[in-house]
């Protein structure tokens, strides 16, 4: 039997979501057997008491095997599993770095961490998933590093609150499905279909205090991992060249709290690689902002820039540089904000 795009998306969906609520519960129970636990043993950590790790593995076997199911009842383009194979490559090894991370009592070095994040950039560059609109190809190959290294480490940053990563790729997960439909890669409408599920079904078990549990890195780093692939996948530039910059709207979120973090512990002269609680997120709770509240704002926000970006990708050049304009007095007025928290 073979399904047509939309179906084979909807089924990509509904599968991972279905697996990931039923994997959640499970892999919490091995956590609390196995005693895998983020316990509050730094300043940095924002919870009183020890909660399961684990989180990170049910997404990724939601996602790992809906990508595998769907192949049994899709004809797709060899170029389409191509780039699902070097997609799903890439993510195994960033979940297995970040759930090695989350079971190893002092985790692993960064820079370890860094290595394997380079590795798996080139897996996917090595499949064929990489930026497009940068010549020469060298240079491309480079920046698409940088762009993955970069944005697997942003998810892993802002999962400093519940909801807060998974939400996030719940969300632009869902941008990138829309803006690709309905002619683009084939591979982005089906992978951004199944991490939506996957995400969306360890969601209420990372909000729900009687079951609560952690993504943990090995969650956040393959969340990152497969967003900065998806980014790549789409052309954006229908109606005018400035669209190739939608996916920084719909990254926003993660990417904005990174650099204003590193900033503001260069600026104290501290390592930007150490932790602190300069997070948006963390100096929001500061300013006197519930966690639902802050949950609620960050979602909404990330759904108007998706919103946002979604309209680049349609409009003339002039309205594009509008919205970027927009884009960037919002985030400087919100840098001001932020600013006024007192952090120690």
């Amino acid at each position: 039997m073979q399904l047509d795009n939309l179906a084979t998306a909807v089924l990509s969906f509904s599968s991972a979501l279905i697996l990931s609520l039923l994997l959640t519960p499970f892999v919490r129970s091995l956590a609390v057997r196995f005693n895998i636990y983020d316990h509050p043993t730094s300043a940095v950590k924002t919870h009183k008491t020890p909660v399961p790790y684990l989180g990170g593995v049910a997404i990724y076997i939601g996602f790992a095997v809906a990508m595998i199911f769907i192949r049994f009842f899709s004809s797709f383009p060899s170029g389409t599993l191509r780039s699902l194979r070097g997609i799903l490559a890439g993510s195994t090894v960033m979940c297995l770095v970040g759930l090695i991370d989350d079971i190893k009592p002092d985790g692993l070095h960064y820079r370890t961490k860094f290595f394997f994040q380079i590795a798996a950039a080139l897996m996917v560059i090595f499949f064929g998933v990489r930026i497009r609109f940068v010549n020469p190809p060298w240079l491309a190959c480079a920046l698409t590093v940088v762009w993955v290294v970069g944005l697997t480490n942003a998810f892993n940053l802002i999962d400093i609150m519940d909801g807060l990563a998974s939400g996030v790729a719940i969300v632009a997960t869902m941008a990138f499905f829309f803006i690709a439909l309905p002619k683009e890669e084939l591979y982005v409408n089906i992978a951004s279909a199944a991490l939506c599920g996957a995400a969306l079904g360890f969601f209420p078990f990372n909000l729900s205090k009687p079951l609560r549990i952690f993504m943990g890195d090995g969650g956040s780093l393959f969340l990152g991992f497969v967003c900065s692939a998806l980014a790549m996948g789409t052309s954006y530039g229908r109606q005018t060249e400035w669209g190739v910059f939608a996916p920084l709207m719909i990254l926003c979120l993660p990417i904005f709290d990174t650099l204003f973090v590193f900033s503001m512990r260069i600026l104290r002269g501290s390592s930007p690689f150490l932790g602190s609680k300069d997070h948006f997120a963390l100096r929001m709770e500061i300013l006197g902002w519930t966690r639902p509240l802050i949950l609620i704002f960050s979602l909404g926000f990330t759904a108007l820039l998706c919103l946002g970006a979604f309209g680049v990708t349609r409009v003339s050049t002039d309205g594009g540089l509008v919205i970027y304009g927009v884009t960037i007095v919002i985030l400087l007025v919100f840098t001001s904000y932020l600013l006024k928290a007192k952090v120690t």
